[in-house]
């Protein structure tokens, strides 16, 4: 389940690179864009930098996920 981002309005001072969110998450910078490109965490582009909050990434991990591989899908006709 996707959370509602849409009145959630942190202050500059929670505001944290993508970067710096992987290295306290363990998740890529690469796959934290990700997520929030889908809207599953909450993060914004200042400029040229991707930013989230601790608290958004958090409620993210938090989450139930499934881990490992996608089931292949069946290509009969």
């Amino acid at each position: 389940m996707k959370p509602d981002w849409e009145d959630y309005k942190p202050s500059i001072d929670e505001l944290i690179s993508l970067r710096q969110a992987s290295k306290e998450c363990g998740l890529s910078p690469n796959h934290l864009r990700l997520l929030v490109g889908k809207g599953i965490i909450w993060g914004v582009k200042i400029d040229t930098l991707w930013v989230t909050t601790k608290q958004a990434v958090k409620e993210y991990l938090i989450q139930d996920r499934k881990t490992g591989p996608k089931p292949k899908k069946d290509l009969t006709l």
